[in-house]
């Protein structure tokens, strides 16, 4: 039967084993979202494995045909590939789908949603969905979409002429093969061994990357394409869309970001961090040190180094950043279920 806004709110995570289903799993912990229960699945190779959920010990499940049967949430935190394939079998069930992967924005059928802009980038009107005025599934964006609009809600007061941000990947962004890749490399290129480059397809470690080997799927200037028309797709015309340009790094968490703006009457510093404070970026004080992917590490905002004026340019404002890329992605989905678990108390 259909779980229904007014039956209890349990919640299932597709993809529990991956590392942004794991933090997700955390984060609705550490925020003490009002979950009856949290049903952790995946695919079969990782049914059985055991781990904990609420503090009490539980087993990953096997995704089936029943998996989503009684749950109000479901949060898809794996591969597109399992999103594709049992999304809609959410829906039947009655529960509201949260996506992380991306899949169900692609076909359509989502509505995307950052819902600590709200304030200066309000929820889009949703589209229909079979012929329902509202949707009951929604893409919560990746950390770099979510730390390219922020810049641009933050600027867009101030009417910039033109706006650019370099993204800085970590590994961790190609989920645990991504991290055991940096580690072996580096640990074999200190000992003077070949390297693997399964998942890059080219020497990561020690290296700064603005493309892939060719056998790397996707390629670099594809989850660049990915970025940046997701935030064209959500800022919708309603600030100034940055040109967007990513160096892969050799990190393994954290996603560090260099932004560029230009304006006509350049505006104060102090203006320009009480806008972003109000967004919820925690901006570093006067004698405070610049944010690091290690100091951003398990917080829950963007982190902002102090504005900077460019020496050469009248107008020019330089912004540095950094957030962990797991843990914003994983708040900014349980925030979306949070926002309407307290619309169907209001309605």
């Amino acid at each position: 039967m259909p779980s229904g806004p007014g039956n209890s709110n349990r919640v299932a995570i597709v993809g529990a084993s991956s590392l942004r289903g794991k933090e997700l799993k955390q984060v609705l912990e550490d925020r003490n979202f009002p979950a009856s229960e949290i049903i952790l699945l995946d695919e079969s190779v990782m049914a059985g494995t055991l781990t904990e959920a609420a503090g009490e010990p539980t087993f990953i499940r096997a995704l089936e045909e029943d998996s989503f049967e009684g749950a109000r949430f479901v949060f898809f935190a794996g591969t597109a590939f399992d999103t594709e394939h049992n999304w809609q079998s959410a829906r039947r069930a009655g529960a509201t789908v949260i996506d992380l992967t991306g899949a169900v924005m692609a076909s359509g059928r989502a509505t995307m949603w950052i819902p600590w802009l709200a304030a200066a980038l309000p929820r889009l009107p949703a589209s229909k969905v079979n012929g329902s005025a509202e949707p009951t599934s929604y893409f919560s964006p990746s950390t770099p979409v979510i730390e390219a609009c922020t810049v641009a809600a933050g600027i867009a007061k101030f009417q910039p002429q033109r706006a650019a941000m370099v993204l800085y990947p970590p590994v961790s962004e190609r989920d645990q093969p991504g991290i055991e890749e940096l580690e072996g490399q580096t640990a074999n290129l200190l000992s003077l061994r070949p390297i693997e480059q399964t998942v890059f397809d080219v020497q990561v470690a020690f290296n700064l990357l603005p493309g892939y080997g060719e056998l790397a799927k996707p390629s670099l200037a594809e989850v660049r394409k990915g970025i940046a028309r997701d935030v064209a797709a959500f800022i919708a015309g309603r600030a100034p869309v940055p040109a967007i340009q990513l160096v892969q790094t050799p990190v393994f968490y954290g996603y560090a970001f260099s932004a560029y703006a230009e304006f006509a009457t350049p505006p104060a510093e102090e203006a320009l961090a009480k806008e972003f404070a109000q967004l919820g970026v925690k901006i570093s004080g006067a004698g405070d040190p610049a944010p690091t992917n290690v100091s951003a590490a398990g917080e829950n905002e963007i982190q902002m180094a102090r504005i900077e004026f460019d020496p050469n340019i009248p107008g020019g404002v330089w912004l540095w950043g950094v957030a962990d890329n797991l843990r914003i992605a994983a708040t900014n989905a349980v925030r979306i279920a949070e926002e309407l678990v307290a619309e169907s108390r209001l309605a």
